[in-house]
């Protein structure tokens, strides 16, 4: 057999640099891409194939397209959606310039991508679209709206997909991780202080108490139920090579947890548990 391929995004770190590494070490030929070409060159430097992907720059997503095939012959196996981001914050608090950042890379950007390599795996017969959505793309918290609704657009757009290529060899896949230890939250702060105007804020008490403190905690505090990146590299690799892979895969107990509870509960209950966190 060939050496499978797979191109994946955001590896400069957590999950994406995790995946990179494990699926290179299983003998995949893993194109790990960054949005900035400092990362890549790091990564180069550890032994994988990696050049700059941002999926806000249309040009460095068929320049990365491009540089894939040219190296494979033509084909690829696999896409893993992994770059994305959040902008903590009440929803009326969200200027439309926020929400059109956020959803340029967390669902314009990967549809894009996604679009541009399906002709490629028809023209070959088959692949794998595989999306690292979240807990959050099925079930909505305060002061994360907007990246909620990323997430839940994502998980349409996708669902959507899945049924659109059923009589394919096409499979589309939504990754629902949870609690995992990365840099989103360090992200995420850096995205608050760029977005959210919290000094003039109607909840500016709030904003200042909780949602900062929470940004800028550095106990080390873990979540009950977190787990190692290398748990969603492990749902991944099942996702990848299996001969019949789950539409959807639940990584962290919190993430099960939160799917029974919003197919059980009455939205009144849910909302008064999910407002509570």
């Amino acid at each position: 057999m060939s050496q499978k391929s797979i191109l994946i995004t955001g590896c400069s770190s957590g999950i994406g640099y995790d995946a990179a590494h494990t699926l290179h070490k299983r003998g995949w030929r893993v194109f790990a891409t960054c949005r900035s070409e400092v990362d890549c060159e790091r990564l180069r430097g550890e032994g994988l194939e990696s050049f700059r992907l941002d999926y806000q720059d249309e040009a460095s997503i068929q320049t990365a397209i491009d540089e894939t095939l040219s190296r494979t012959g033509g084909t690829l196996d696999a896409l893993f959606n992994n770059g994305a981001y959040a902008i903590p914050g009440a929803v009326e608090d969200l200027s439309r310039d926020a929400l059109r950042d956020i959803f340029e890379t967390n669902v314009f950007g990967q549809i894009d991508l996604s679009n541009r390599l399906l002709p490629v795996m028809r023209a070959q017969g088959h692949g794998r679209i595989i999306h690292n959505s979240s807990v959050l793309g099925f079930i909505s918290t305060p002061f994360r709206g907007s990246y909620c609704a990323t997430k839940f657009a994502l998980e349409a757009l996708t669902d959507a997909q899945r049924m659109e290529h059923k009589d394919t060899q096409i499979k589309f896949i939504l990754i629902e991780p949870g609690p995992i230890p990365t840099d989103f939250r360090i992200n995420a702060a850096k995205q608050f202080e760029k977005w959210i105007d919290w000094k003039n804020a109607h909840r500016k008490d709030y904003y200042e108490g909780e949602v900062r403190k929470r940004l800028y905690d550095t106990s080390g505090k873990k979540d009950f139920s977190e787990l190692p990146v290398s748990a969603v590299t492990a749902k991944l690799i099942h996702a990848l090579e299996s001969t019949r892979p789950h539409p959807r895969y639940y990584v962290t107990l919190a993430t099960h947890f939160s799917n029974i509870l919003r197919r059980v509960l009455p939205t009144r209950l849910l909302d008064a548990v999910l407002s509570r966190q």
